[in-house]
């Protein structure tokens, strides 16, 4: 029997609002790592754009190190002069130590006067406080070569994790503020699905349940366990919408898996208690 064009777009519509009751709908979701630099400067260098994969110590920027690079040459520089002087004090310090040990040999045989010793001391005691003089300033200009070396170093962010750069904040020839994102990046480990269940159903759902999860060419083995329940039920979120759960009141679960999900975040799922 031949039904209408009427008849034929309502069961279409009925079905449309069918839904299988033993699935939960939701999507995968990613805690992105949002990787910045602790000091503000110009980028000099990218060495990452979007969808490129990083491992842990890739370099992903460059900030420009001009400054940092003076105070580290200084500090260098401050400390070969050091050296320098330390050679000509240690001269200076023997040969007063020899004047001071023979004028006090020359006052025991008469041969010489207390005011002669006294002088041999006072330059051996100039001669020993030059010497620590010089070793006070190398060892301040050693602290000081430590920390502009640390944050000359600082100005070459690497990867402190691995996974897929997702987004680029600032590129060369921009001016990158301290502690704000240059590059983003999705490690596996932190993808995990996002799901709603009907109050009625609430009552399957407890922290440490497994769920198998299902998609449009997605794995058949993949499960995950309830990590997160939302202690407030909420509308269905527009992105889950259908005729038939659009007006329901849902809680909100997260589930994880160790290592992460093979998902991509926003890809729809279908989410079963198992």
């Amino acid at each position: 029997m031949r039904r209408s064009l009427p008849a034929i777009l309502l069961l279409v519509l009925a079905g449309c609002g069918q839904s299988d009751d033993h699935a939960w709908l939701g999507y995968a979701e990613g805690d992105t790592a949002f990787v910045a630099a602790p000091q503000a400067g110009w980028v000099a260098k990218l060495r990452v754009e979007r969808g490129a994969q990083v491992k842990t110590g890739d370099l992903l920027f460059a900030l420009d190190d001009t400054a940092q690079a003076a105070a580290r040459d200084q500090a260098e520089a401050q400390i070969a002069e050091a050296q320098g002087q330390m050679g000509q004090a240690r001269a200076s310090l023997d040969l007063a130590a020899k004047e001071l040990t023979r004028q006090q040999g020359l006052l025991r045989s008469g041969a010489t006067s207390k005011q002669a010793l006294d002088q041999a001391k006072s330059a051996y005691d100039t001669a020993a406080a030059l010497i620590a003089q010089i070793n006070a300033t190398e060892a301040q200009a050693r602290a000081t070569l430590t920390g502009a070396a640390y944050q000359f170093s600082e100005r070459l962010v690497v990867s402190r994790t691995e996974g897929r750069v997702q987004d680029v904040f600032f590129r060369p020839g921009e001016y990158a503020p301290a502690m704000t994102p240059v590059v983003s990046i999705l490690p596996p480990a932190n993808v995990y699905v996002r799901f709603f269940v009907p109050e009625t159903e609430f009552a399957k759902v407890k922290l440490g349940r497994k769920v198998s999860i299902h998609c449009d060419g997605c794995a058949k083995d993949l499960t995950a366990t309830i990590s997160f329940i939302a202690a407030q039920e909420e509308f269905t979120p527009p992105v889950i919408f259908s005729v038939g759960n659009r007006e329901k009141l849902v809680f909100k679960i997260e589930a994880r898996a160790p290592g992460g999900l093979t998902l991509n975040p926003g890809q729809p799922v279908d989410v079963r208690p198992l």
